[in-house]
């Protein structure tokens, strides 16, 4: 963890504001059943299926909870393999798979009605000193430059999904398909206000807001808009998830989310995502393949 945060424009209390709130005080503080068994729920004006961020994170956390001692999470792998049902809890097992000198290693099974819906494995690591390299951040506008999510889909006459409200979004290009195909794109992101100081939960957070986007640029690339004028015609879900963890970070500071879509093809479609901070470091890394099924008009 790099600090506290350094929040000088902090917004009035309002619908992201209490998203957070219910995420941060409820989601993702899972009810501990017993030992490496957790509980948990879906927010309360949930969509028609468990959002896969949600899911991901919570299972984060379950496994976070089991690991003794100063070992950040360094890396997950995850499979969604049934939709998630935002009126049932989900029980999440931990599965102890090793805990070595440097490293502790878990799988986490989430499961609805004895069914289960997501499959995680998740490395944990004690720092240490190494060799560092990074590719460069990339250009990109400045957040303040750039509209909010909300103010973006309320100019298209939408309103702003529900899973992206606990966050700041601010797209570097229009949230509506463009004239040309594009195979990447450029997302600034925070927490919609500050949080604590618990890398595990800034972990978990960041596991989260990596679902929101990620897939955009599958779609972009065939000019296809899923959040608003294609809404109807592109069904899209996630099929596996990674994410690895470079070095500290803050999700309530800014974090620049750069995306492409390296291939298509099969009704499934690839994405990878850097995570760079506004000092340039490259925090974090996500790739995710997942279902895109276009039908026809």
């Amino acid at each position: 963890m790099t600090g506290t945060s350094a929040w000088t424009d902090r917004p009035a209390p309002g619908p992201a504001h209490a998203a957070l709130l219910e995420l941060t005080g409820e989601i993702l503080d899972l009810e501990h059943l017993e030992v490496d068994l957790f509980r948990g729920r879906s927010p309360r004006h949930a969509t028609l299926r468990v959002f896969g961020g949600q899911v991901a994170g919570q299972a984060l956390v379950a496994a976070g909870r089991t690991v003794v001692g100063n070992r950040p999470v360094h890396s997950l792998h995850g499979y969604f393999v049934r939709p998630g049902r935002p009126a049932s809890p989900i029980v999440y097992r931990v599965g102890r798979i090793r805990d070595g000198r440097s490293f502790t290693t878990r799988r986490v099974d989430a499961l609805q009605n004895g069914e289960t819906i997501f499959t995680m494995s998740a490395s944990f690591h004690a720092d240490e000193p190494g060799l560092t390299h990074q590719d460069t951040m990339p250009a990109a506008p400045p957040p303040e430059s750039l509209p909010t999510s909300r103010e973006a889909f309320l100019r298209a006459g939408r309103d702003t999904p529900p899973n992206m409200l606990p966050f700041d979004l601010r797209r570097a290009g229009a949230w509506q398909a463009g004239p040309e195909p594009e195979r990447s794109t450029q997302v600034w992101l925070r927490a919609a206000d500050v949080v604590g100081d618990d890398p595990l939960l800034h972990a978990c957070l960041l596991t989260y807001a990596s679902d929101l986007t990620l897939l955009s640029g599958v779609t972009s690339a065939h000019r296809l808009e899923p959040f608003g004028e294609h809404d109807s015609q592109v069904a899209m879900a996630s099929l596996d998830h990674a994410v690895w963890f470079h070095r500290p970070f803050r999700v309530d500071d800014w974090l620049l989310f750069d995306q492409d879509s390296p291939t298509a093809g099969g009704g499934r479609g690839l994405a990878r995502g850097r995570f760079f901070d506004r000092d340039g470091r490259h925090v974090a890394s996500a790739v995710q393949e997942g279902l895109v099924r276009v039908r026809p008009r």
